[in-house]
């Protein structure tokens, strides 16, 4: 039986049912907002975690379009849905308010101009998809009030018609429908971290207040809204005086199970596809996320995933879930990070877990003062995932960690990256010295210098190790610097040589030891290694004639190098 094709990307929960992809079905979502009934309602979730897709569903629920066709059509997409056999008093909702649908990621422009335009763009293109409701009945508004719409409509408002623009929509829907209006914004908070990371804060904090008053605070047409985003900002008193505003966070019980998936559905659709067989990989890399007492796999991850396990069972999981902006959040915690913050992140990368006190409202303004800051940002944003928590004073504590290996995977190349930038901008002519010299004291002490000041995480210390030297010993402008440690042909892990026959070339090999104590007995043991093994065979057969060899072992933040002689 041909399966259904699963829905990479799509957002649009039309065009998902329409389109018949799998979908896991969230529209107990609707039931519990009834239930509610909150006015405003701001959902804080990682991104990729469902937010928009819900957001498209809301729409198509609740929405009168002035067409009867196309109501019943909309209605259709729920068939089969749980919210249609939660009773009448939910499905009466369907087809019965205005909707206007937001998205503001599009504002993620490189100057404020830019990214008003696209928000600009945003709204005009919801205010023409309801030109129709507006033109049939437009005698029913005063002449300002449909000049100034047409002109929203046109994209020819300036910005202070722009900032009303939500306020002047519901008015007119009322005046024409009799009904107040629903307001779904997606990712609000899109524009805010693009404007900090790109130098023009102020004025977008300025420009997103003035839209959400007009449109939550003074609006007195409005039926309810839903907010989603990352994170809950309220410093910069984007919410200033909506006292009727509630924020269900990934602490929150409420709401817990509605934005991603939780392992049943998760195990359901692996049965449907016949792939349940590689639920330990699912598991191990793309759960571990816990929203108030539910625990959720990352839904985009699960997509990506049973896509390429759809093509093929024997495929190897990969880190789908990478948001740029948080990216460079984790690259600026490590580029700050004292000596006290290295050692939290090396217990994190170690499988441990972190104590850190909630702070709700993180924002991007201060989030980098302090290190709490930052561990809630990557908390919120979905790059730590709690653990327990606990009452300490006053305050809430959480233990947190790193949720999976996905994520694990997404830490260690930003800190390689990192580390490569680090080697770059530092001049190793010392430790190249102390190669060609034979000095293995002074090579030593180099390397634990600069491991003491990077980043290390242990549960992969193989690979962190051989791409920390071969990092360093790539430097060299006078050696070619050859990694052996994907052929797994009996070579040695690493070659150095000189472009020339006639000049020096090196065998390194590397041990990882199990304790500083065996530190010097394993550095021998990679020595003899070489020796016992011909590992200098490959450079005499190619021609050079002065080898030197190194085993050098790594413990941590320690280790140690042999030197031996390649005509042994």
């Amino acid at each position: 039986m041909l399966k259904k094709a699963l829905p990479v990307g799509v957002e649009n929960f039309e065009d998902l049912i329409k389109s018949e992809y799998y979908y896991v079905d969230k529209t107990m979502f609707i039931k519990e907002m009834l239930d509610l009934k909150g006015k405003v309602t701001l959902f804080t979730r990682p991104r990729r975690f469902g937010k928009t897709l819900n957001l498209s569903m809301l729409r198509y629920f609740f929405e009168d379009t002035g067409d009867k066709v196309k109501n019943e059509q909309n209605k259709e997409l729920f068939r089969g849905m749980k919210i249609t056999d939660a009773g009448e008093k939910y499905t009466e909702q369907m087809g019965m308010y205005p909707v206007i649908n937001l998205t503001l990621k599009s504002a993620k422009q490189e100057d404020f101009e830019n990214a008003y335009y696209t928000m600009q763009g945003e709204i005009a293109s919801e205010f023409d998809r309801h030109r129709s409701v507006i033109e049939i009945d437009k005698e029913k508004l005063t002449r300002k009030e449909y000049e100034q719409y047409i002109r929203i409509a046109d994209e020819e408002a300036d910005e202070k018609q722009v900032r009303g623009s939500l306020k002047l929509f519901s008015r007119c829907m009322y005046k024409i429908t009799g009904k107040y209006t629903v307001i779904l914004i997606d990712e609000y908070d899109v524009p805010l971290e693009n404007a900090y990371f790109r130098g023009f804060y102020e004025k977008m904090v300025t420009f997103v207040r003035s839209l959400f008053e007009s449109a939550l605070k003074t609006n007195d047409y409005l039926q309810f809204a839903v907010i989603t985003g990352c994170l809950r900002i309220s410093k910069e008193s984007i919410f200033t005086g909506l006292n009727h505003l509630k924020i269900i966070s990934i602490l929150g019980q409420q709401y817990s199970e509605h934005f991603g998936f939780t392992e049943s559905e998760v195990l359901q659709m692996m049965q449907y596809y016949g792939v349940e067989s590689r639920f330990s990989t699912m598991k191990e890399w793309y759960d571990g996320y816990t929203f108030g007492d539910t625990k959720v796999y990352n839904p985009w991850s699960v997509i990506n995933y049973m896509s390429d396990l759809n093509a093929k069972l024997a495929v190897f999981p990969r880190p789908y879930w990478i948001n740029t902006s948080s990216n460079d959040i984790i690259k600026d915690l490590i580029a700050r990070a004292d000596r006290e913050m290295k050692g939290q992140i090396e217990v994190l990368l170690g499988s441990g877990t972190l104590d850190m006190q909630v702070h709700e409202e993180v924002t991007y303004g201060d989030m980098c003062s302090k290190g709490e800051n930052l561990w809630n940002f990557l908390y919120f944003t979905g790059y730590l995932t709690k653990e327990s928590e606990y009452f300490k004073g006053k305050y809430i504590f959480l233990k947190v960690r790193i949720p999976n290996v996905e994520v694990m995977t997404i830490y260690e190349n930003t800190i390689m990256n990192w580390m490569k930038d680090m080697i770059q901008k530092e001049d190793f002519h010392d430790l190249y010295r102390a190669m060609e010299d034979g000095n293995a004291q002074r090579m030593t002490d180099i390397l634990n210098g600069q491991l003491f000041r990077t980043i290390s995480f242990y549960d992969s210390a193989e690979n962190f190790y051989h791409g920390f030297l071969t990092g360093i010993l790539s430097q060299s402008e006078n050696y070619l610097v050859k990694s052996n440690r994907e052929s797994g042909k009996g070579r040695s892990d690493i070659m150095v040589k000189s472009p020339s026959l006639r000049g020096r070339s090196f065998i390194l090999e590397v041990k990882v030891s199990d304790s500083v104590d065996n530190l010097e007995a394993d550095a021998e043991k990679a020595l003899h290694q070489i020796y016992d093994r011909n590992y200098m065979e490959e450079l005499k057969t190619e021609g050079y004639r002065k080898i030197d060899c190194y085993g050098i072992s790594f413990y941590r933040k320690d280790c140690e190098v042999r030197f031996g002689d390649g005509q042994k």
